[in-house]
Parts: C-alpha cells; structure tokens; sequence
C-alpha cells in the first residue's frame, strides 16, 4: 500500500497498521461490554487516526482516540477497521488522544492526572496544557504541584471532588508535621474549604497518607515493595514521637478535667444559692440541683 494524500476522511484501515500512540489500562468488564455491543450493532462512531510513512514505506497510522474499539476489532479477526483520517502532527495526536481520555465520562482519576504530567514532560506550560485540555490554569497548576509531590492519595480525592483542591494544597503546603497539618485542617474549615463531609474525608485521607504513605498501591504491590530497613535510630525515633503524642493526650485530658472541675464547682456555688434555688423551683427545675 502507497501513502495515500487524502486526509480528513472515512476510510477503511488495516488494524495491523495502527500504531497506539497513548494506550491505557482499562477495566476488562467495560472492554468486554464494548465487544458485546460492537458485534451485536456494529461500530457506531469510527476511531481516529493520523497517517505516517513506515520503515518499509508503506502508510502507518498513529492511534488519536477509539483503543477499546480498535482491539475489539483485533478480538473478531477482522482484518481493517473504519476510520477517520486527520492530517496532525505527533505532539498533536498525543495531546488529542489525552483530551480524549480526560473528557471521557467513565475516566480514571489517575489516568488523567498522569495525563497533565505526562504534557508537563512534554515541556508545555500550565497555561498551554489548560489551553489543550479545556482545564482552568489555577486546576493544572495545582494538579502539577500535588503530582511532583508525589500526592497521589490527595490527587485521587481531588480529581473525585471529595477534597477541593485548595484544601489539598494547604494540607501538602504543612508538610509531615502533625501539627501544622492539624492546623492546615482548621485554617480550611475556617475558610469554608472544608466543611461537613469533605472535613471527614480529609481527616481520613491524612491518616491513611500518614500509615501507608503518599502513594498508593494495591495489596499485592505493597506486599511485593521491599520493606525499609529497622535501625535503631528509627526505633528511637519512632519511640519519641510516641512518647509525644502520649504526653500531648495526656496534656489534654488534664485540660478537659480542669475545665470540668470549674463548671462542676461553678454550678455548686450556683445552687447554694438560695434565690437561684427558688428560681429553679418556680421553673419546675428543681429536680437539676440533686444532680449535681
């Protein structure tokens, strides 16, 4: 087959020829409803494709959006595919092929945010990348920011919308110290970032961050991981911290009963009183001063 000068059309194509330019994971029961769906009604939309010239100067395509489409194709034996054939450069079919991905409706939170680092390598800018993929630039920004972090527990909460995004921010901004995290938590209720449920699932976040690390991985990944190294250094260290957090209770529970026994001997004073007694007589309260 001679490199045909037609572009922008809808022509058949040999699925051998197709060249996946940005392939990604994708769950086996969704794949197999799109082969289920594809041999009972046909292809309904035709996949999206850029012609090359090959090594051995035949036409080649690079993939731009329709992989699911594409293998299932290759799962029947069928030899050419219908496609549509668009005259666009390398960096423009990868940078189509990742808007395609992000706009999808059943997308992966991390398969998008990969995404946005994955054109940050590229060398483009936030404001470029937020140009491509129809993202605001204050969202790439923050995104790029988590993902050099290595973030990936609050990255998943963010692209879910179970954290806002400046919520998240903040809480990375504290760093590793329990204190300044704390205190990143209540500067984001007092400004109404975290409220209600999002307050919950941050807490919760932050001590699944703070046990299994930043990262996250499945059972079997994190069993294979090779474990560190206990030293005696990291035992002490590990010792004093606890040591810390058991005095910080104990300081605080020292606190509550103190506030406790002032509002006790408060309400005892009250109730010598012989006026607030006939008060809470003539209330029908009475009963509240044998309780104390």
């Amino acid at each position: 087959m001679t490199v045909i000068d037609r572009k922008d059309e809808i022509r058949m194509v040999p699925v051998n020829r197709v060249e996946i330019l940005n392939s990604r994971e994708r769950n086996q029961k969704i794949f197999d409803e799109v082969v289920v769906n594809i041999k009972s009604i046909g292809l309904k939309k035709p996949i999206t494709v850029t012609p090359r010239v090959g090594d051995d100067g035949n036409e080649r395509y690079l993939l731009v959006c329709g992989e699911g489409r594409l293998k299932a194709f290759k799962t029947f034996g069928e030899s050419h595919i219908p496609a549509r054939v668009i005259d666009v450069s390398d960096d423009d079919a990868f940078i189509m092929s990742l808007a395609e991905n992000i706009a999808r409706v059943k997308r992966r939170p991390l398969e998008i945010l990969a995404g946005i680092g994955q054109l940050r390598d590229k060398g483009y800018s936030p404001t470029e990348i937020a140009e491509k993929t129809g993202l605001t630039v204050h969202y790439v920004q923050g995104i790029l920011m988590l993902l050099q972090q290595g973030e990936e527990r609050l990255l998943i909460a963010v692209e879910k919308g179970r954290v806002p995004l400046t919520a998240a921010l903040t809480i990375v901004g504290a760093g590793d110290d329990d204190r300044a995290v704390q205190a990143a938590l209540q500067e984001a209720y007092e400004s109404g970032k975290l409220r209600g449920k999002s307050l919950h699932d941050a807490r919760r976040i932050i001590e699944r961050r703070k046990s299994l690390g930043r990262a996250l991985g499945s059972s079997k990944t994190a069993t294979a991981r090779e474990k560190p190294a206990v030293s005696t250094s990291s035992l002490v260290r590990t010792y004093q911290r606890e040591v810390a957090r058991q005095r910080l209770m104990v300081k605080k529970a020292e606190y509550a009963q103190q506030r406790l026994m002032f509002i006790v001997g408060a309400l005892q004073q009250l109730y010598s009183d012989e006026n607030f007694g006939n008060l809470l007589r003539a209330e029908g309260l009475a009963r509240i001063s044998h309780q104390v």
